[in-house]
Order: structure tokens, then sequence, then C-alpha cells
């Protein structure tokens, strides 16, 4: 019987060559320096100076993206395609905060702020190793799947077991089963924050297999990644030694 061969995962990043080496660590470097920046601007009492050179400090790099991202764009094969992508919208987000805050009132929009930190994700275009990992979750994103909606089922049943045996003796610590996904997510996740915590015999031996059934809930998602990735790897290395 002849092993099955792995389908090849298709990147939306594929409808552009290459970027040069040197390109891609310029656009690494800036999108490292934009977060510190972000993370700087959030220090009080910061002097006019410094406000004023992370303000231009901004405005470089907005408008060095916005040419990386209308550069795309031109030279995408399909430009509507790349715009709807996951890098394209990537690339928006990177730099919608800027042009919109002139036109809107952020005292409440101050979320908006938070977009820039979608440069991170920009990363993943220009690292190997991320975008080998983003064809793994690709790969196993049927797996994943399941396994979330198994985990979401998994984390109402333990909240509803566990309201069963506490409610009566914590009436007002297990007030609800809302209450109780709290306790099911520090449990299930085994952080065990302490904060609930059940008192009776029935509801501790639950919390046991709780506990129990939290540690293969950690462990199946990185077993599913692992084997993406060594799929992913074997895929490259069969390409490579092909082309030789």
């Amino acid at each position: 019987m002849k092993p099955q061969q792995i389908a090849p995962v298709e990147s939306s990043t594929e409808t552009h060559k290459q970027d040069a080496p040197s390109v891609s660590l310029f656009i690494t470097l800036l999108i490292l320096y934009s977060v510190v920046c972000f993370s700087i601007e959030t220090i009080p009492d910061l002097s006019a100076g410094m406000r004023r050179f992370l303000w231009y400090s901004e405005v470089c790099v907005v408008g060095i993206f916005t040419i990386e991202y209308l550069w795309r764009i031109y030279t995408a094969e399909n430009r509507l395609k790349f715009i709807f992508s996951f890098y394209g919208i990537v690339d928006f987000l990177a730099i919608f905060p800027f042009y919109i805050a002139p036109a809107v009132d952020l005292r409440t929009l101050r979320i908006l702020r938070l977009l820039r930190l979608t440069r991170l994700l920009k990363l993943a275009r220009y690292n190997s190793a991320l975008l080998r990992f983003s064809k793994a979750i690709a790969l196993a994103k049927e797996e994943l799947l399941i396994f979330t909606v198994g985990s979401m089922v998994m984390l109402y049943l333990a909240a509803v077991g566990v309201y069963h045996f506490e409610h009566q003796a914590q009436p007002e610590v297990f007030r609800s089963i809302f209450d109780c996904l709290w306790w099911a997510v520090a449990t299930l996740t085994t952080v065990g924050y302490g904060d609930i915590y059940p008192i009776t015999t029935g509801g501790r031996m639950f919390t046991f297999v709780v506990l129990m059934l939290g540690l293969g809930l950690v462990a199946v998602p990185t077993g599913i990644v692992s084997s993406a990735l060594s799929a992913i790897r074997q895929e490259q290395e069969s390409k490579g030694s092909g082309k030789r």
C-alpha cells in the first residue's frame, strides 16, 4: 500500500514573488520597532520631545507600510483575492488606525489603537518558521476545529457538573452555570487560580476527573500541530531534494 501523499498547502503570499532577504529583514525590524514605539507611548509623563519623536516615527512607519501595501496590490496576480486574503487584511489593518484617527473621536474608539498590533501578524510573511507554522495550522484545521468544539462541550459539561455538586454547599460562589464556567476554564486549563473551588466530597472527586481531562486537553492540540509541522517539514525537504 503506497503512503498517502500530503497535498501541498497553498499560501496567500504565493500571489507575489518571494521578497528579497534584505527587504524581509527590513520589514521585520520595522514591525518590531513599531511595536516598541507603541509600548513606549503607554509610559506616563513622557516629554513633549519624546512624544513628537514617536509621532514622526509612526508617520514614517505607516508611510512605508502604505507603500508596501499598495505595491503588493499592484503586483498581485489577482488583486481582489489579495485584498481579501489573510495577509491583505492584516496589511490593511496595520495602517488603518493611523488614517482613521483624525476622523473619529478616539476617546470612544481607543480600541482602534490596538489594531496597530496586527503588524505583528505581518511577521508571518517574512519568517520561514512562522510560515511553516501557519501551513501546519491550515493542514490540521479540521482536526483543530473538531477539538475546539469538543473542548467547548467539555467545558460546559464541567460547569454543569460542578454546579450540581457545589451549588447547595456554596450558593454564593457557584451561583449559576455562568459562575461555574469560570471554575471550569481555570480547572480544565490546569491554571487553578484558587479563587473558586469545591468543598464537598463529590465536588472534589469531580474536580479530580476534570483535572485529568484537562491534562489531556492541553496535550492534544500540541500533538496535532507537531504532527502537521513534521509533515510540512518532510514535504519541504522532499521538494528540496527533488530540485538537486
